[in-house]
This record gives structure tokens, C-alpha cells and sequence, in this order.
């Protein structure tokens, strides 16, 4: 084969050159697809992907007229797509002036991740002022969906505000644990597993023994505000971190949730009976 033959009689270096060369563009292109993530940008792909496939089954199938549109429809687009998306075209040329197109992604990420760390201590905060209770369970690699189906769907984006209100009390929503998946609100008033150990402490109420109960199940991160004291805790990994102050909530929050290193599971009960008194 010719293709084989011009690739057997390239020199190492050649080689070499060639793989660097696929490399970049492999790397070009997953920066450009990070940039554009979470943008309308990513719908407009989906339209193109299916104008392409369109075209290729019309030119299998011979439809001369529906396929004469299609090729229309890529001819032209290109035009269309520079006029639609001018503001997206000339942001990513004014990072790349600045030298910043290939780590606006990472910048990006840290940046979501410091609001939704504020969001949760902000609103934590507030309630734990008031002696609002509260309980929130944060998904990570074992899926909450199980629970999310007995709660109110409300896929909504993570503020403070929205948090603090769906934990006023005597609202429709306030009774159950509001659940975070893929960094969004995706239900609230949802029912939790309760734990059945016996070494939990009699103080500890409802919300903390559904806390400790979903993370006896699955590795979700669960806050708990304390409606009679105000007291904030913790729960990953069957582990219960009570009497947390602000500042240590949002250092474990941050260390767990994004966090490199996973926390490894230890003797739980130990862990509950030691933290009993904070």
C-alpha cells in the first residue's frame, strides 16, 4: 500500500516530527472545545455534526434535492456562523492576543470552583446565624440519582441566595436534603438514607443521621446546619467532622470536594464517638 510504503521509508526523525504534528493538533483542539464549553457554541456543533451526517445519508441514498440543501446549508454556514457568533470569535482572538486562550480553561475552572465555595459558605454562614436547618449532599463519583428521583427537579444554577431560601422554614421545599450534581442544584426536598449505627450520639437529631447515613452508602459530601444550635458539620467517607467554625468548613469543603488526594475511609464509629463533644 502506498500509505505504508511512505511511512516505512520515513527516517526517525520524520517520524517523530509526525507525531509531534498529530499531538498538537489533537491538543489544539481539546483546548478549543474547553473554551468553548458550557457556551451556545457547543449547541451550534451539535447542528453542524448533524448537517454533516444529513448530507453523507442523502448522498448514500441518492436524494438529490434534500442533499442539493444540505450542501447549501455547509457552503453557507461558515458565513453564518462568523455573523452569530462574532462576540464568542473576537473573545477568544483578544485571549489569544493576550496569550491567554490556552489557559482561560484553567482559570475558568478555579474560578467556578472559588464561587461555588463562596455560594456554600456564604449561605452556610446565614443559616447558622439563624439556626436555619439545613442539609445539603454534594455528588462526586458515586451517583446520587437514586435519591434526586424522591425530591422536586430543579436543576439550577448555585447561589447563595437560592440556598438560603430553600431552607426557610415553612416553605414547600425547606423539609429534606437539597442534592448538588455536576455543580448544579438538581433537587431539593429529597429523602436521604438514615444510619443505622449504633455508636452514633443520642444528641445528634434527623438531618446528621441522614448525613452520616448517604455517606455510609456512596462518597457524597454532606453539609448539615443544626436547627437548635446553629452548628455547622460535616460528612464524607463516614466520617462526621461536628462544630466545624467557618473557616475550617470552607478548608475541609475545598480539600474534599476538589481536593487531589482522596480521603481514605477509616473506623467510623471511632470517628464519631471521638468527634462527640467537637
Amino acid at each position: 500500500m502506498p500509505f505504508l510504503e511512505n511511512f516505512t521509508d520515513q527516517t526517525p526523525l520524520q517520524m517523530f516530527g509526525n507525531l509531534i504534528d498529530i499531538l498538537l493538533v489533537w491538543f489544539v483542539i481539546y483546548k478549543l472545545i474547553t473554551v468553548i464549553k458550557g457556551t451556545k457554541a457547543v449547541q451550534l456543533l451539535k447542528g453542524i455534526f448533524f448537517i454533516i451526517i444529513a448530507r453523507l445519508v442523502t448522498q448514500a441514498l441518492n436524494l438529490e434535492t434534500l442533499g442539493w440543501i444540505m450542501q447549501q446549508v455547509l457552503e453557507w454556514g461558515f458565513l453564518a456562523i462568523i455573523i452569530i457568533f462574532q462576540p464568542e470569535l473576537r473573545r477568544a482572538l483578544e485571549q489569544l492576543g493576550r496569550g491567554k486562550l490556552f489557559s482561560s480553561s484553567t482559570l475558568n475552572e478555579e474560578s467556578e470552583r472559588n464561587r461555588l465555595i463562596e455560594a456554600m459558605s456564604k449561605s452556610v454562614s446565614y443559616m447558622a446565624k439563624r439556626r436555619i436547618g439545613a442539609l445539603v449532599s454534594i455528588e462526586r463519583e458515586t451517583g446520587l440519582s437514586e435519591y434526586i428521583e424522591t425530591g422536586i427537579p430543579m436543576n439550577s444554577d448555585i447561589t447563595s441566595e437560592l440556598m438560603i431560601n430553600l431552607f426557610i422554614p415553612n416553605t414547600p421545599l425547606h423539609d429534606g436534603a437539597v442534592i448538588v450534581q455536576k455543580n448544579r442544584i438538581a433537587a431539593a426536598a429529597c429523602y436521604l438514607p438514615l444510619s443505622e449505627s449504633p455508636f452514633i450520639s443520642k444528641e445528634l437529631g434527623t438531618r446528621h443521621r441522614a448525613a452520616l447515613g448517604i455517606s455510609e452508602v456512596t462518597d457524597a459530601i454532606t453539609i448539615v446546619v443544626s436547627e437548635e444550635t446553629g452548628a455547622i458539620s460535616l460528612t464524607a467517607n463516614g466520617d462526621l467532622h461536628r462544630n466545624l467554625s467557618l473557616e475550617d468548613f470552607e478548608v475541609k469543603l475545598r480539600r474534599i470536594w476538589f481536593g487531589a488526594e482522596q480521603q481514605q475511609a477509616t473506623s467510623s464509629w471511632w470517628n464519631w464517638r471521638g468527634k462527640k463533644n467537637g
